[in-house]
């Protein structure tokens, strides 16, 4: 059998299966392709070298293995593998943190927030950092800057602790345990936060590979705002003058909007949409 007839071959078993996408992939043959490349150790974006690879009776055992584990569990692809992919960069991540997608990893990288930065920054907050992956990609695009990471969770620092180490970044990203702002240190140039943004209702409806996830980073309250409801009003006493507030709030907007009816922020696309990442600057929230 070649490697191409069996990714097609797991990726029915996956459609058939009913399985929720979305933490990397979002369809079952891509989500296949990623597990019998990575089963087999070969680069992710290979399928199209190696299709016509014949394998071997216990590359076919393996890789039948992975797939009725990713079905049996119903857990993302990524806790099985060990790694996520960001804007090109790979992280370790495993079930203390969520697995990283956060749209405003583009709008670091493509530079698409710049205009309204007045100059590359200096100081960096990535708030509710997880694995830390954001906080990364903010501390290669901008290879000045200094960063601060902060989180509740001990246990999503160990994981962001390992992709600091990984990236070779550790002189540059500071790893801080607290709530919101209470591990943030001075004023920064700008804020990065993919909080816990998600409503009740909607988190009772979750599929099993978003369950899988730890809830502390996902649930938001009632309505989603619990967590951005405290950070707003304290966030100036942290933002320089020319500060910017980078803020995902997923499929919430419409919570968002009625939460805090004054604020008009700049809502920015993203391969998530027009209203997925909205920018605040320091004086809308003065």
């Amino acid at each position: 059998m070649s490697l191409i007839e069996i990714v097609e071959r797991a990726a029915a078993r996956l459609d058939a299966a009913g399985l929720s996408f979305g933490h990397g992939t979002t369809n079952a043959f891509d989500e296949a392709a990623w597990l019998v490349l990575w089963r087999l150790g070969l680069p992710l974006d290979a399928l199209d070298e190696f299709a016509q690879r014949e394998l071997t009776p216990a590359d076919i055992e393996g890789i039948d293995a992975l797939i009725g584990q990713r079905i049996a569990t119903r857990k993302p692809a990524a806790y099985l593998t060990g790694e996520a992919w960001l804007q090109g960069l790979p992280f370790f991540v495993d079930e203390r943190v969520i697995v990283p997608r956060s749209p405003i990893g583009e709008l670091i990288t493509q530079g698409l927030a710049d205009p309204w930065l007045q100059e590359p920054p200096a100081r960096i907050l990535d708030l509710c950092t997880g694995s830390g992956s954001l906080a990364i990609l903010a501390a290669l695009t901008w290879p000045e800057a200094l960063v601060d990471a902060t989180d509740l969770s001990a246990d999503a620092l160990a994981v962001a602790a390992r992709n600091v180490e990984r990236h070779g970044l550790a002189a540059r990203v500071r790893l801080r345990q607290g709530d919101g702002l209470g591990a943030a240190e001075g004023r920064y140039d700008l804020v990065l936060c993919n909080p816990p943004y998600v409503n009740r209702a909607s988190i009772q409806a979750l599929p099993p590979e978003y369950r899988a996830e730890p809830a502390l980073a996902l649930a938001g309250g009632e309505d989603g705002m619990d967590f951005i409801r405290a950070l707003l009003p304290a966030l100036p006493a942290h933002l320089e003058k020319s500060g910017v507030l980078l803020l995902e709030v997923g499929h919430e907007r419409a919570h968002f909007d009625a939460a805090f009816p004054r604020l008009q922020p700049l809502w920015l696309e993203t391969s998530a949409g027009e209203d997925a990442v909205l920018l605040l600057t320091a004086g809308d929230l003065a």
